[in-house]
């Protein structure tokens, strides 16, 4: 009986681990995209087109893993981590370094 409580109970649970906020870019210049998967402080980053999206990383703020991430993947028109999207005056002081 524990083992069937125990698995329904994993079983409600999925649902919030398939759910994580999502971690995503959009590249100013879809011709400069990376190919294959670039690393940014634990993130895996992966592009198709000027979509880029990534999953795990370090926690830190958003306007920091924006800098860091621009520094390897190139300028970006939106961006938001772990669900938190930035505004479009923190994408250009991003950008800007």
């Amino acid at each position: 009986m524990r083992a069937l409580l125990a698995a329904v109970a994993l079983f409600a649970a999925a649902p919030a681990f398939a759910q994580a906020p999502a971690t995503s870019a959009t590249l100013a210049d879809a011709a400069k995209a990376p190919t294959g998967r670039v690393i940014v402080d634990g993130a895996t980053w992966r592009c198709e087109g000027d979509a880029c999206t990534a999953t795990g990383g370090s926690n830190q703020p958003a306007t920091r893993a924006c800098r860091r991430t621009v520094a390897k993947i190139g300028p970006v028109t939106s961006f938001s981590y772990k669900g938190q999207a930035l505004s479009a005056e923190e994408v250009a002081a991003c950008n800007a370094g």
